[in-house]
């Protein structure tokens, strides 16, 4: 149990953990985003952590709490439960200095996230269906095998090097930043932050983002009853409970934590993508979705956000930016009903390509009972331009007698 009269972490733990893992993880670039910054009307600087080698921040405090074991530790070995980004960064890095790892996952981990743990040589058990059960069982496996317990965040070394991203993001600023956004999970990332930025820099604002279904440090600072659960895109940040010692620092240098919603998320991912030409997970995008979701709390600021991982299923990321082009009306499936004749989809096709769209898919239904017994309906999807593109072909295909209904 932490003594709350401890201070959990200093400035000067930081900059320690910033000289133990200098040369072995990417000093990642912090950009200025010209088009993200219109989007938002905030100025918008990206640190994009998805650059480190695992795509994620979570080696900076896994090596630093590596290199402070003693050397009887690191040969018996350690063992970490994480839903993905800390159990690759534990796992790179153990494998690195010959420590030999044990992971321990939830089942509905993502694929891309085991495969990769067990690419960096661990040992990985799945068990579960969400982190308190992983937890429990790592416990179990931790003592009944004499290892050392590598905490994804409740843990000073972990803070610390989470701490070394506030470090560069306000060096390499061109100017002083007004506020950093920073996704909350366990809150490792944001209390290691949050003690370098306002050491640094006293009058920065420090924001944390959590979704809605999960916001265990909003409640608690609230002294709000707990009520979280639910599937959420970012799995990375769906905790239900914050570290004690991460929740020490937070109350004190914290200044704001906000809830954003799946869509937002979304948003931020195909924003990132399309815009950035960047990868990013739903915890990683979940910074720029907070700017999205509270325009007004953010306009006219420097913001630093947080890019920090980019570890996203491929078929979750190909879905995200499939709802996207349905979101923005450029995919459109509508249903045209007419006389079933020869060539009546060969000229509904045709006003729809004279028209510049696009068709994807077609469903042929003559038996559904709302149409007429000579009549047929046709469920087309189309790709489009934007919105108004839509309503052009849909204005083409009424004027052709052939009024179609979005579905």
């Amino acid at each position: 149990m932490l003594n709350v009269t401890e201070t959990p972490l200093t400035l000067e733990d930081v900059q320690a953990a910033a000289e133990v893992i200098a040369g072995q993880i990417e000093h990642t670039p912090m950009r200025l985003s010209r088009t993200l910054s219109e989007i938002t009307g905030a100025e918008v600087w990206v640190k994009f952590e998805n650059f480190q080698f695992t795509a994620s921040f979570k080696e900076r405090g896994a090596l630093n709490r590596l290199m402070g074991l003693t050397e009887e530790k690191k040969q018996r070995g350690v063992i970490a439960m994480s839903a993905g980004n800390h159990a690759q960064g534990v796992a790179y890095h153990g494998q690195r200095l010959g420590i030999p790892v044990t992971i321990v996952m939830p089942e509905n981990t993502p694929f891309v996230k085991v495969q990769h743990t067990r690419n960096f040589g661990a040992r990985v058990i799945l068990k579960g269906p969400g982190i308190a059960e992983a937890n429990e069982h790592a416990q179990m496996v931790c003592e009944r095998d004499n290892l050392t317990f590598i905490h994804p965040f409740d843990d000073k070394l972990v803070m610390a090097g989470q701490g070394t991203i506030g470090l560069e993001m306000l060096a390499d600023a061109p100017k002083p930043l007004d506020t950093l956004v920073v996704p909350i999970g366990g809150g490792g990332l944001i209390s290691g932050i949050s003690t370098a930025a306002k050491a640094l820099q006293p009058d920065i604002s420090i924001v944390g983002v959590e979704v809605l279904d999960f916001p265990a440090l909003y409640n608690e600072l609230r002294g709000e009853p707990p009520k979280m659960g639910g599937a959420t895109i970012a799995e990375g940040i769906a905790v239900k409970t914050v570290g004690r010692r991460n929740f020490e620092v937070c109350k004190r240098l914290v200044d704001d934590t906000v809830l954003v919603d799946e869509d937002y998320i979304e948003r931020a991912i195909t924003l990132y993508a399309t815009v950035e030409k960047t990868i990013s997970e739903g915890a990683g995008a979940a910074g720029l979705a907070a700017l999205l979701a509270h325009p007004t709390k953010f306009a006219g600021k420097r913001v630093g956000l947080v890019l920090c991982g980019g570890n996203i299923d491929t078929r979750l990321l190909a879905s995200v930016l499939t709802r996207s082009l349905v979101r923005d009306q450029r995919l459109v499936n509508i249903r045209i009903i007419g006389d079933d004749r020869p060539g009546l989809l060969a000229l509904v096709s045709k006003v729809i390509g004279d028209a510049g769209a696009n068709i994807i898919e077609v469903a042929h239904n003559r038996l559904a009972l709302d149409v007429p017994a000579k009549g047929a309906e046709f469920d087309i999807l189309i790709e489009t331009r934007d919105a108004q593109h839509t309503q052009e072909v849909i204005e083409a295909l009424t004027a052709s007698g052939y009024p179609p209904r979005k579905l």
